[in-house]
């Protein structure tokens, strides 16, 4: 009787074991699944293309990162003219890709009707909002006012003839948001100093950035300021030619010219985008909201090649004005009317 008992306790541990080795198994299998699911992420640059050593590249830098550390997929598609932007949109939803990233603020209507027209649809618009963001889109914004203000105090500090100069790719928000930035800290630095300002209204024409930089450079600016995608690969051919200055954008572009890029105004797009791919793989994509990155999330800023052309001292003085724009005992313009009331505060 005790041997019969034994036999049946046996058996009732061993089938008791067992369900719940395949309980275990079975929970285990789907987590690992999920964790194994692979997204496709997707990009659109605008027309300046994805080498254009600034905007585009560094969202592309972003997401070739997305892709070594995340599981996911990713690709591009670029925008040789305006009106490829709906043709590749249309592209990636046929091919059923998970997250649709426009780059660029003249992608921002495409993304928004995109939106409309496809309301199952992801997506992220870069450097540009709307008033309302769908529910099916996020967008991401960056603080370039402040990157723009620290190089336009090394302008001020730095330029010989009291003359420095902008050119902007497009009349548009992001574009200004550097450039009254950018005026902003050249006035802090230097109140004598004159400003040239030019928009070429382009993105990709470099013979046009070269012939703005020229211009400028004849009458009398030694420190040039580039906003614009791909047109900034001529203008500072063009500078580098004369033996002036010029400043970068997006990315650190002492690549150009590393005896005359002074300094770049750093807008990491590469971070943004990173980060957002990162929430959307861990479902933390909300939609219908806006994140903005500045330099307390060390997304903008200027490089580390800075110390190589520019004097330690105003390195310093830049240091110390860097942190009042943390604390925001400053705060950068990035409009026009922002703008004329900082100036008048001077």
């Amino acid at each position: 009787m005790k041997f019969k008992k034994l036999i049946s306790l046996t058996l009732c541990t061993t089938l008791l074991s067992t369900f719940m080795v395949g309980c275990s198994k079975k929970e285990d299998t789907t987590s690992k699944d999920d964790k194994e699911k692979q997204y496709s992420v997707s990009m659109i640059s605008d027309v300046a293309g994805i080498n254009d050593h600034s905007f585009n590249q560094s969202a592309w830098e972003g997401l070739q990162r997305a892709e070594k550390d995340l599981n996911v997929k990713v690709k591009y598609l670029e925008s040789k003219q305006d009106a490829d932007y709906t043709t590749n949109v249309e592209t990636l939803v046929d091919e059923g890709t998970d997250l649709i990233i426009g780059v660029g603020a003249k992608l921002a209507p495409i993304i928004e009707q995109a939106a409309k027209d496809y309301p199952d649809q992801k997506f992220i618009i870069v450097d540009e909002t709307y008033e309302d963001i769908p529910k099916n889109v996020e967008t991401i914004i960056f603080n370039a006012e402040q990157s723009a203000f620290l190089v336009g105090l090394i302008a001020g500090k730095m330029t010989k003839t009291n003359n420095v100069g902008f050119i902007g790719g497009m009349d548009i928000s992001p574009i200004n948001a550097y450039k009254y930035g950018y005026m902003a800290g050249v006035k802090t630095a230097n109140n004598n100093c004159t400003l040239q300002t030019q928009y070429a209204n382009s993105f990709s024409d470099q013979a046009k950035g070269k012939a703005i930089a020229s211009q400028m450079i004849s009458n009398k600016a030694d420190i040039i300021f580039i906003a614009g995608g791909d047109i900034g690969t001529g203008a500072i051919e063009a500078i580098k030619e004369a033996n002036k200055y010029a400043i970068g954008v997006d990315r650190d572009q002492s690549d150009l010219a590393p005896d005359n890029v002074l300094t770049s105004a750093l807008k990491r797009v590469n971070i943004g985008v990173y980060e957002t791919v990162k929430n959307f793989v861990e479902n933390n994509f909300e939609g219908g909201k806006s994140v903005t990155y500045g330099l307390k999330e060390g997304a903008v800023g200027i490089p580390d090649t800075t110390s190589k052309l520019v004097p330690e001292d105003i390195l310093k003085y830049v240091a110390d004005e860097t942190t009042k724009l943390e604390n925001g005992d400053i705060v950068a313009p990035k409009t026009e009317e922002e703008y004329n009331k900082y100036i008048k505060n001077l």
